[in-house]
This record gives C-alpha cells, sequence and structure tokens, in this order.
C-alpha cells in the first residue's frame, strides 16, 4: 500500500514539533520552549520522519550533548575518533558522521568522483576530467537525486542488468542503491554489489532509516556495499542533525576531506562537536538496548490499538511490520468509501486540528497508517480513541 499525503497535509505538520520513543516515558503536553514560540507539539504517529523532528533523544545522548558543549576541541581529530570508534562498535572498516542521510549521500558521491586523490575535492562541482556519472534504478528514484546532482554528476537511469552493463564506462563513479526500493527494482541487492565488484566500481546503499534490527548497521557493508548511509536522527534516537557513513576505509577517508570543517563543496553541511559527541553516545546506546523487550511494547501497543478499534462497521483493521526500513509494527485502517463520506485526507487533517495535534500518515483515498514507534505512554489509546470518534461521527 503506498503512503500519500496532500501538500496541505505537510504544511501543517511542518508547523508542528515532535518524537517519542518506546525506551522513553510518557510527555506532558506542556512545552515551554515551544509555546513562546507559538508551536503546539503534536503526538507523532506517523515515525522517524524528519518533518516531525526525528525522535526523542533519550538522557544518554542529551548527556553526552551537554558535556561536549562545555569544550573546544580539534573537529578534525574529533572526527577521525569518533567514526573509528564507531566503525570499531560496528566491525566495519571505517565510518564518519555526517550531517544527516541525505548529507552521506553527497559525501560519498564526492568521494567517488575525487577518488583516488582527495586533492579533486576542491574542484568540486566542477568534474571536467573526472568521472562524473552515477548509475541509478528507476524504480530507485529516492527525491533525494539533488543530493549526488550538486557535486557536478549526471545520473544514468537503467532497469535491468543488461541496461546496467550497458551505462558502465570509464566515467562511471557510482552506482546508487535505494535500500527500501529493493522490492520493487529488477536489479537485486546481491546481483547490483557483484556487477560493482566485477566492473570496479563503488555501490552506495542508501539505507537511512534500516534499523531497526541493529544488525543491518554492519550487514549491508558485509555484503559487499562500498558505502552505506543510515540516519542518525531516526532508529539510533541520536541526533536529528547527524548521519553514517560506512564502508570502504579509502573512501571514508575521503568523504571526512568533503565535509565541514574543511572548504569546498559540503562545507555547508556542517557537523558540530555536540552532534559528533551525541552520535558516538546514540551508537553505544543503541548496541546496548533490549531491541525484544522494545518490540514486545510495540506489539502490545498495536493490539490495544486494534480492541479499540474493534467492531467499527465497515472499517478494516491490521498490523503490517515492513520488511525493510521502519521495521516495526504499523497499524493499517481501511474502509469502505459507501460506508462513511470522510476520506483519508478528512480524517488526517482532523486529526491535526485537534488538542494535541495528532500526526498520522494517509494510506491511499480512505485509509491511514499509524506507527506504533514514536508513540508514548498511553499515547496509543489516545490516538486510537480519537480516530475511532472521528469514523464513528463521519
Amino acid at each position: 500500500m503506498k503512503l500519500t499525503a496532500t501538500r496541505r497535509t505537510f504544511a501543517k505538520l511542518a508547523a508542528l514539533a515532535a518524537g517519542a520513543s518506546p525506551a522513553l516515558p510518557a510527555a506532558g503536553r506542556t512545552a515551554d520552549v515551544y509555546a513562546r514560540l507559538g508551536v503546539r507539539p503534536v503526538i507523532n504517529g506517523v515515525g522517524t520522519v524528519t518533518i516531525l523532528g526525528g525522535s526523542i533523544m533519550p538522557p544518554e545522548v542529551i548527556a553526552a550533548m551537554e558535556e561536549a558543549s562545555r569544550h573546544f576541541v580539534n573537529l578534525v581529530e574529533l572526527q577521525e575518533k569518533a567514526g573509528a570508534r564507531i566503525a570499531e562498535l560496528l566491525s566495519v572498516p571505517a565510518a564518519m558522521i555526517t550531517a544527516g542521510a541525505a548529507s552521506s549521500i553527497t559525501v560519498a558521491t564526492a568521494a567517488c568522483v575525487a577518488a583516488p586523490d582527495a586533492g579533486n575535492l576542491s574542484r568540486l562541482p566542477d568534474t571536467t576530467g573526472l568521472k562524473n556519472e552515477i548509475v541509478q534504478q528507476r524504480s530507485h528514484r529516492s527525491g533525494y537525486e539533488a543530493q549526488m546532482l550538486l557535486v557536478g554528476v549526471k545520473i544514468v537511469w537503467v532497469e535491468t542488468r543488461e541496461e546496467l552493463e550497458r551505462a558502465i564506462n570509464e566515467r562511471t563513479a557510482m552506482m546508487f542503491f535505494l535500500n527500501k526500493a529493493e522490492p520493487e527494482g529488477r536489479i537485486k541487492r546481491e546481483e547490483w554489489i557483484r556487477v560493482g565488484k566485477e566492473r570496479g566500481v563503488p555501490t552506495f546503499n542508501d539505507a537511512a532509516a534500516d534499523v531497526p534490527p541493529p544488525s543491518r548497521l554492519s550487514e549491508y557493508v558485509r555484503q559487499g556495499f562500498d558505502l552505506v548511509a543510515f540516519s542518525g536522527g531516526k532508529g539510533l534516537l541520536g541526533p536529528q542533525c547527524s548521519g553514517l557513513l560506512l564502508g570502504r576505509k579509502d573512501l571514508i577517508e575521503i568523504g571526512r576531506r568533503a565535509i565541514s570543517p574543511h572548504g569546498g563543496i559540503g562545507r555547508g553541511m556542517k557537523v558540530g562537536k555536540e552532534e559528533i559527541v551525541g552520535l558516538v553516545a546514540a551508537v553505544e546506546r543503541y548496541l546496548k538496548v533490549d531491541h525484544a523487550a522494545e518490540r514486545r511494547l510495540l506489539d502490545q501497543r498495536a493490539g490495544e490499538f486494534l480492541k479499540i478499534l474493534g467492531g467499527l462497521s465497515g472499517v478494516r483493521a491490521s498490523v503490517d511490520v515492513p520488511e525493510i526500513a521502519n521495521h516495526v509494527p504499523h497499524v493499517v485502517l481501511e474502509w469502505d468509501e459507501s460506508s462513511r463520506r470522510l476520506s483519508a485526507k478528512d480524517v488526517v487533517e482532523r486529526l491535526l486540528a485537534g488538542d494535541p495535534p495528532i500526526a498520522v500518515s494517509q494510506a491511499g483515498p480512505t485509509g491511514l497508517r499509524v506507527s506504533m514507534w514514536m508513540l508514548r505512554g498511553d499515547e496509543h489509546r489516545l490516538v486510537a480513541r480519537r480516530i475511532r470518534e472521528i469514523l464513528e461521527a463521519g
């Protein structure tokens, strides 16, 4: 089922603050820092999405960032040592902290274009004489192509293995793979990696939202991807403006030169000392968390959600756990157009207009998708009751 959202809905979402975590206690509805700005906090039934602030950082992460904020430090050294620590924790060849998963795409592209000479970074986005083509499956169109294009490259679109073979040439710098689109693509993960190895072209995997499970943090590098990106502010519950780039040591070393505090193409992608230390703390915490216990909690929420919505005429409710990306329970609701006059858009907008505002995803013209992940305390019960009230009235 494809999720859709209206421009008007997202405009409303953009004015709302966000987040939550199953590992954190329920939050009160007061938030003075937002109230002073005239912004109302929102109950997050969408998930770890950027437009709602990603996630809520746990106390360990906040404490690390607060401590980091009290000292000056050499950022180049900090990036190197923080990357080494994360690489050690995840058992990958190398790692670096970026300004988010989208930043990781740009850094990876710049590194692949400049390789093997980091000095080429100063020329970007002028790629004259450099490898400057990225191969990507049409089904893997991500919406983040601009993060590659700003480096000065051209995207070559393919669909089949034969087209892929023809597309690769002496100008090919990188092969881009969108992890969550793997089921839609005709060239699967294993084959994409194999072709890259055979043709000597670095492969990049955008796996921004693909934790949990924690094994994913090293799995794709072990499978053979040269570079893999994760968001720091989604499942890892780290700073929202942070990300991970993992993989080949030579490319990671060039990538560090492509981002602030160095000049050039990535200067605007600044990662502060607080975010660097905060993401290290988030990864350390994430690897210690009892993920089975968190999953049981989410399953329990989904079960209670279904129970509250039970017996609604013409409404079908089920639990869906995506295999790739956001691998947590979501409650999916669908109703017959003949059973009520409400569209999914109507319900989403009424939830946002309530007090407190509630954000959920629209799933088709008469369907909703509610993530259990970022709800806290008894918020799942409140959301279920509000949805039931709206559907009964409609």
